[in-house]
């Protein structure tokens, strides 16, 4: 009770002054707190629409990363299964606003008491599934309160996590404790679900279930797949930079600028694919290039009579299409991992595309298993960076033998969906 009193009388307050606060300058805030004014009223309708099952699956994660974990998850027991979605994140909203195996779907509205109630009122869920390591504390005790199971799948807990603090750690015990299973993606994770409170009996290690989802995905890929009108054959070398950040792009230029220089040619083609194509990051981007007098081409503007031999970059201005534009590459650099987080290594992992990432790579644990087999290397200069290009662009069959080891790994981590419905299963 003390704990609950702390988060609900202090911690959320400051969280919510601090969530307005940064709306004033932070697009994605602004449109989080818009979103999030009739979020009740949108989710009464979507019901009152929704398939008449008697089960029904609430599955909760922040952004577009934890949605995958769940889709293969959520596809195995939609047939007989209402599906519930809430997401925190804007930019996970597009993803499953076109997802069809949904029955209802809202960002989740501030984590107050009331607002827990309302929800589990509303949805009456007969289980409740978050995704990764996005935990919500009301959520946990209101469903505790109901007896409604709460189930973490694809679970993870960095080992230099706050949560692992003395301080913070009697608070998530106060949480975890409450949680009825802990689905792992490994062994440490699952030891540190434990050190949070958590009994043997409501940890397992089951995997990352994101594996499946992104070698499904290589798979369905066809080799002849045509993305640039019927120009794909490029005869110069492609380094695609995927989902990346001002932070990672800064490095990346400066990295391509010096490789222009030391390609026997000159030529290196750049796909750069931003994490969020928004109209003034485009613009952004733009401009950099130009400062930098480097030639580029927005996707939207390709046609069939553009030729892309005379391409620098590629500014791909559009969403959806990442995973597939790794099946190019000769050398995939993955963003995030010199802004804060590094995003999706698994994408050019399964297409067996040998892998570059700065250094923040701390909150996914799939980098350091490719950096341990040799799949992948880490960067943290643009120097670095081009060193590491030219090296693999000079040896064709280390590139293959790198790339390759990195899709064995994926491999070898198949069958977490599987493992992981098995225990959901038992409460849905």
């Amino acid at each position: 009770m003390f704990w609950r009193f702390v988060y609900n009388a202090l911690a959320l307050p400051i969280m919510f002054i601090g969530f307005h606060v940064a709306a004033c300058f932070n697009r994605k805030f602004r449109e989080g707190i818009i979103e999030r004014r009739d979020v009740f009223e949108k989710l009464n309708r979507q019901l009152n629409d929704a398939r008449n099952i008697e089960k029904t699956a609430w599955f909760h994660f922040t952004s577009v990363g934890e949605f995958e974990q769940t889709k293969p998850l959520i596809e195995a027991i939609y047939a007989d299964t209402r599906i519930v979605l809430t997401f925190f994140s804007p930019s996970v909203a597009p993803n499953v606003e076109s997802y069809p195996y949904v029955d209802a779907a809202v960002f989740l509205p501030f984590d107050t008491p009331r607002n827990a109630e309302r929800l589990i009122d509303l949805i009456q869920p007969t289980c409740l599934i978050f995704s990764r390591y996005d935990i919500w504390p009301n959520l946990v005790w209101k469903a505790s309160k109901y007896n409604i199971p709460t189930i973490i799948i694809a679970g993870t807990v960095q080992s230099g996590s706050k949560r692992l603090s003395l301080l913070a750690r009697s608070f998530f015990r106060s949480v975890h404790r409450h949680i009825t299973l802990h689905c792992a993606i490994s062994e440490d994770d699952a030891a540190r679900f434990q050190q949070l409170g958590s009994t043997n009996e409501q940890v397992v290690v089951t995997g990352d279930t994101r594996y499946e989802q992104v070698y499904g995905r290589a798979l369905s890929i066809a080799p002849d797949t045509v993305f640039f009108h019927g120009q794909d054959t490029l005869k110069h070398p492609i380094l695609i930079a995927g989902s990346t950040y001002s932070d990672d792009e800064a490095v990346v230029f400066e990295a391509y600028q010096i490789l222009r220089k030391d390609i026997p040619d000159g030529r290196l083609h750049l796909i750069l694919v931003p994490h969020e194509p928004t109209l003034d990051r485009i613009t952004e981007i733009k401009a950099e290039l130009n400062k930098k007098k480097i030639t580029y081409l927005c996707y939207s503007e390709l046609s069939s009579d553009v030729n892309l031999e005379s391409m620098d970059v590629l500014i791909v201005d559009t969403v959806g299409i990442l995973a597939k534009l790794y099946q190019l590459a000769d050398i995939a650099f993955v963003g995030g991992s010199f802004h804060g987080s590094v995003h999706n290594v698994m994408e050019p992992a399964a297409m067996a595309k040998p892998i570059l990432f700065g250094p923040t790579i701390q909150n996914a644990y799939e980098t350091s298993l490719l950096l341990e087999k040799g799949a992948a290397k880490l960067v943290h200069t643009p120097q670095q960076m081009a060193k590491v290009i030219t090296e693999w662009l000079d040896n064709s069959e280390s590139r293959i033998t790198t790339g390759n080891i990195g899709k064995q790994l994926v491999e070898e981590n198949l069958g977490a969906v599987e493992r992981t419905l098995e225990h959901l299963r038992k409460y849905v």
